[in-house]
């Protein structure tokens, strides 16, 4: 009986070695496998993490490249304005030029007491229509190669900006009535606001200032 015992024991204790040496194996190559899995993750994230950068730096070059041709393209969109404002300048001379040397034939002056403009207003009244009228009956009877001059003045209520628009305004509306009323080309009517800077009598009146509300229509040949 103690013979058997015995050679259970060493049976189990066989089994048991056994058992564990499998086990210490098994877990060995699994630990193995996971220190390759995590070897490989970790060349794959720094293979990963290489591209990025590089993808990055050629994102920074054409982003480079691209703010390059920006400011070229500004550069040439600015020369550009640059030359047309100077040829509009250089036009806008040229027919101021043209404008002076041609002879004056003779003047219409829209006053108070005719085109009554209103204090801030640039309106034309019935008044200031009918002698417009009488001055292109004039050019009709006349038949000459004209060119129309339109001034805008105002008194010097208000700020000299204010003042030069409003003056333009008042000139504008006499050169649509022309156009509108009578079919006179735009490009024969000039128009030019001096606001405030050419009175015709002081300002320090109510009268004065009337006076210098007004629009002068030049006729030149």
């Amino acid at each position: 009986m103690r013979k058997v015992l015995m050679t259970l024991a060493v049976v189990t204790f066989a089994v048991g070695t056994t058992t564990a040496c499998a086990t210490k194996k098994f877990v060995n190559t699994r630990v193995s496998e996971v220190n390759d899995k995590v070897t490989n993750l970790g060349k794959s994230l720094e293979e990963t993490q290489e591209r990025v950068t590089k993808n990055e730096q050629r994102i920074g070059e054409v982003d480079r490249k691209a703010d390059a041709v920006g400011q070229r393209a500004e550069a040439a969109n600015k020369s550009a304005g640059d030359a047309r404002s100077a040829a509009e300048a250089a036009a806008a001379k040229a027919e101021a030029v043209d404008v002076a040397t041609r002879k004056l034939v003779y003047e219409v002056t829209l006053t108070e007491d005719k085109a009554k403009f209103a204090l801030g207003q640039a309106e034309l009244t019935d008044e200031a229509k009918v002698e417009i009228d009488d001055l292109v009956k004039t050019l009709a009877s006349e038949p000459k190669n004209v060119f129309l001059e339109v001034e805008g003045h105002t008194d010097s209520t208000g700020s000299a900006e204010y003042n030069k628009r409003l003056g333009m305004e008042r000139a504008d509306a006499v050169k649509m009535y022309i156009y509108e009323t009578h079919n006179i080309p735009l490009h024969k009517i000039n128009v030019v606001s001096y606001g405030e800077d050419r009175p015709v009598a002081p300002n320090k009146t109510r009268d004065g200032r009337a006076q210098n509300r007004r629009v002068v229509i030049k006729v030149r040949s």
